[in-house]
């Protein structure tokens, strides 16, 4: 447990625990709570940063408030014989949502495939493909704050203005983005740790690597408890950042959302969230609210039954592809049908390329190294090429001589969505081409880099030969833009008391990691339809 835990979140962690001690899809901190009813004041779609917001306020303004959410329970308690994720280097069943091999962004060594086999299982990553894109996602209560690097980095004022300029950039960065960063649990790791650390020599040679090119480099903030990770060093508490944990879970030291947000909104006893319910359909209710058909899973992705729920309010929290999905298909099948135009358009990856560079023999890089970056490399101001990378680990247990990073590119190029009827799907129309001015940008920087150092990309860690990989995302957004498909608070325009609370209301790109952007987005949001919209 985390110091400055409130009483609220106590009692929602404990109701965490206590349904994944017994298996339970029902999770409340409420006494005697019956069986979920089939209506609910309001529901809540995901358990993400934008969905653990809506439901957190909600649920402290005594609304009564359902989540359903995809994936199940992930919480553990730690009675020290068991933990809920499996590591990078052994992965089981519980890494990937219903897929029978993993899929993790590198995906060879030496041209040597490093997936493995596994059993097919709702897993806690998923990686969705759509043609030329695939986008990961992850499944459990947590949404992508269980499979994300837990960087928490909020973009250039600049820029937010840039992208968003109908938001008050002035109120965000002065009340909303602080708000976000408290809650979140955002703490900054000590630079004197840092020059010492053997977890962080990865990213010690990519910093001077960087200076010797001219490049700037910044540390970045965290959700992952920087003191956990000194302690993990000194072999003081059991490992997971330094153990090779991230893709696919953090067993200790994250904070991520089931620790935070949701755990304040269960600790409300106002919020219930029920698990292994995939949201199918939107409709119109008689009394103009809403009407939800949803599937019932079984942990095998085995459909066992269905539910069907009422609203009043609806949010949509399901990530840009979940909300965007099923806002399309309400339009398209004629059980929204005056949704607008805007809704599936302006999606972008943020720039996202990933890339690899072969170091000299003497810049080892270390066979610990933490799975939580802390520094990046900053040249979002270039003119031309504005980048911003992450320096990624390689935690594999050995030395590879390897420096791998996540570069985030300024890249104008969006796509849409179109639902496919035989299928009852949204699909992504992404082109390959629409690539290439992020992969411009990243050559730009690194070409740079690599001339200062003398040193090549490595072309052997993709399943081919491309020096850049730009196939996937970790970070989707847009589909249901604010302004656009919504009004300046995400109310859809049209359909009074349906919201989207998510990373679809972001036009493509954010220039940095995007969820403290959507968390603050949220915030602002959810402050604005609590005064407004509620009797």
């Amino acid at each position: 447990m985390r110091s400055g835990l409130s009483r609220r979140n106590f009692f929602g962690l404990a109701a965490l625990h206590t349904a994944a001690a017994y298996g339970l899809t029902t999770i409340t901190a409420a006494p005697a709570k019956a069986a979920p009813a089939e209506h609910s004041p309001a529901v809540v779609i995901g358990t993400g940063y934008g969905a653990a917001v809506a439901a957190r306020r909600l649920g402290e303004a005594g609304i009564p408030t359902l989540m359903l959410e995809m994936g199940r329970q992930w919480t553990e308690l730690e009675t020290g014989d068991s933990n809920p994720f499996c590591d990078m280097l052994r992965p089981d069943k519980r890494a990937m949502w219903l897929a029978e091999r993993t899929e993790m962004p590198l995906a060879s060594f030496l041209w040597f495939d490093i997936n493995r086999k596994i059993d097919r299982y709702t897993g806690v990553l998923d990686r969705v493909h759509h043609g030329d894109m695939s986008v990961y996602v992850g499944r459990g209560v947590g949404g992508g704050s269980l499979v994300n690097g837990a960087m928490a980095v909020a973009p250039k004022r600049e820029y937010f203005a840039e992208i968003l300029p109908s938001v008050d950039a002035g109120e965000m960065y002065r009340k909303y983005f602080p708000l976000a960063e408290t809650e979140l649990g955002v703490n900054h790791i000590d630079p004197d740790w840092f020059e010492t650390s053997r977890a962080y020599r990865y990213a010690r040679v990519s910093r001077a690597h960087a200076h010797k090119a001219g490049l700037a480099t910044t540390f970045v903030p965290s959700v992952y408890d920087f003191d956990y990770m000194r302690r993990e060093e000194n072999g003081e508490v059991p490992r997971s950042a330094l153990a090779g944990e991230v893709i696919y879970g953090n067993n200790h030291g994250k904070r991520s959302l089931d620790q935070t947000y949701l755990a304040a909104a269960l600790g409300t006893g106002n919020v219930t969230i029920s698990t292994l319910h995939e949201v199918r359909a939107i409709e119109r209710a008689a009394d103009g609210g809403y009407l939800l058909t949803v599937r019932l899973l079984d942990e095998s992705g085995e459909t066992i039954g269905t539910r069907q729920l009422s609203t009043r309010y609806l949010f949509l929290g399901a990530g840009s592809l979940g909300s965007t999905e099923l806002l399309l298909r309400a339009r398209e099948t004629g059980a929204l049908a005056e949704l607008p135009e805007a809704i599936g358009k302006g999606w972008g990856p943020n720039g996202n390329v990933m890339l690899g560079r072969a170091n000299h023999v003497w810049d080892t890089t270390g066979a610990l190294q933490s799975g939580m970056p802390a520094l990046g490399i900053d040249a979002w101001d270039d003119p031309r090429h504005p980048v911003f990378a992450e320096i990624a680990p390689a935690p594999a247990g050995v030395e590879l001589w390897l420096s791998v990073y996540l570069a985030i590119t300024k890249n104008p190029e969006r796509a849409e969505f179109s639902y496919d009827r035989s299928t009852d799907s949204a699909r992504l129309n992404w082109r390959a081409d629409q690539g290439e001015p992020s992969i411009a940008s990243a050559k730009a920087m690194f070409d740079k880099l690599n001339r200062a150092n003398k040193t090549i990309y490595r072309s052997d860690l993709f399943g081919d030969t491309r020096r850049f990989e730009n196939r996937f995302t970790y970070h989707p957004l847009g589909g249901a833009v604010l302004g656009e498909a919504t009004d300046l608070y995400g109310r859809v325009h049209g359909y009074p008391r349906l919201y989207v609370t998510d990373g679809a209301l972001l036009p493509g790109s954010t220039g940095v990691n995007p969820f403290v952007t959507i968390t603050a987005l949220a915030e602002r949001n959810m402050a604005r339809v609590l005064a407004e919209d509620f009797d």
